[in-house]
């Protein structure tokens, strides 16, 4: 099952900064319950797509919504950054990241 929304990205500070796409909640409450089994850690991983870009990573819980990473070189090749809003497509993976 895939799901596709539109979402303004956003920062948030850990040891470095990293830019997030916010799932909206019910999406994420679908999603979750989509992703039964698959999840290790509260991180489910994804396939993913902005623009043309295609990546792969895992996303995780927070606030009652999934954030997915948008990683440096997604951001880099779509021209996206914190405050942008971008429509963002994602599928879970059946295996975990770096399998």
């Amino acid at each position: 099952m895939a799901w596709t929304f539109t979402t303004e990205l956003i920062e948030w500070r850990g040891p470095a900064p990293f830019v997030f796409a916010p799932m909206p909640a019910v999406m994420s409450a679908e999603l979750k319950e989509a992703a039964r089994g698959l999840m290790y850690w509260g991180q489910i991983p994804v396939a993913a797509t902005i623009g043309t870009t295609d990546f792969d990573t895992a996303i995780w819980p927070k606030d009652g919504r999934f954030l997915v990473p948008v990683k440096v070189a997604v951001q880099r090749a779509e021209r996206v950054d914190v405050g942008d809003v971008v429509t963002l497509s994602l599928d879970v993976r059946a295996g975990r990241l770096g399998r």
